[in-house]
């Protein structure tokens, strides 16, 4: 009888985790950032059947990088709790840290389960306040743990880089079309330090826009709207360029 192979936990743990991350580092990289009226999620997409965001309630939405049919069925679980809490107590009640924490537990259960696999998904939860001192963002990593981040997050497969470069570039207050223009740039970044151009019709972008009458923020912007914008967020990146330049000049 042959003695059976021992992997010790911890060896079994980070070999799942490993696993997990170049599942997710093969998917396309998206960025969710706040600006004046609300958040943005921003991606490179070329499906326009299969989203990376969603609407999961009122002020609450959904972003996801990794393997889709592992993120669906989370997206979906995640508004049937919301439907079911605000239906059951009240539409305030449900909110994006609750949704969080219930994401972080079916993903912590799965991730230490031997009995399957890991999902290999980074999920982010954004929730739109009254206000900007009230916006949420929580991501939460295949692990199942939870960040709460602020001003800007990137998840998927070259998210350090570009949080690095949100991280230098982002400021409170920006416009939607600002906003947008970073996030692009962001994107089009890739390891080795090049850019690349990302063509309006490959990117998928959504808003939660505190400013809207409804009660729902959640909207897609597509088409000639989301061209509008990026041709604004280009021409006000040029005259800072301008007016950085000018004043160089003076002195």
């Amino acid at each position: 009888m042959s003695t059976p192979f021992y992997v010790s936990p911890q060896q079994a743990m980070a070999d799942r985790a490993e696993y997990a991350r170049k599942g997710i580092a093969r998917g396309r990289s998206l960025v969710v950032l706040q600006y004046a009226d609300g958040i943005v999620f921003v991606g490179e997409n070329p499906s326009r059947a299969l989203h990376k965001f969603s609407e999961i309630y009122d002020r609450i939405g959904f972003a996801a990088a990794g393997k889709y049919n592992e993120y669906e069925n989370l997206r979906i679980g995640g508004v049937r709790y919301a439907d079911l809490r605000g239906y059951t107590y009240d539409r305030d009640d449900v909110t994006a840290r609750g949704l969080a924490n219930v994401y972080a537990q079916t993903l912590g259960t799965i991730f230490s389960s031997a009995a399957e696999k890991p999902y290999e998904v980074e999920l982010v939860v954004a929730e739109v306040g009254e206000t900007p001192e009230g916006d949420q963002i929580y991501r939460l990593p295949h692990d199942g743990s939870i960040v709460d981040e602020h001003g800007s997050v990137a998840v998927g497969g070259n998210a350090e880089t570009i949080s690095s470069y949100l991280d230098q570039r982002h400021q409170d207050g920006m416009s939607l079309a600002e906003a947008l223009k970073l996030a692009v740039q962001a994107l089009s970044r890739d390891t080795n330090g090049s850019e690349r151009e990302i063509p309006a019709e490959r990117l998928e972008v959504a808003v939660l826009d505190r400013t809207r009458p409804q009660k729902r923020k959640f909207k897609r912007i597509v088409g000639r709207q989301l061209g509008r914008l990026l041709e604004v967020g280009g021409a006000s990146t040029e005259a800072e360029s301008s007016d950085d330049a000018d004043g160089s000049e003076e002195k």
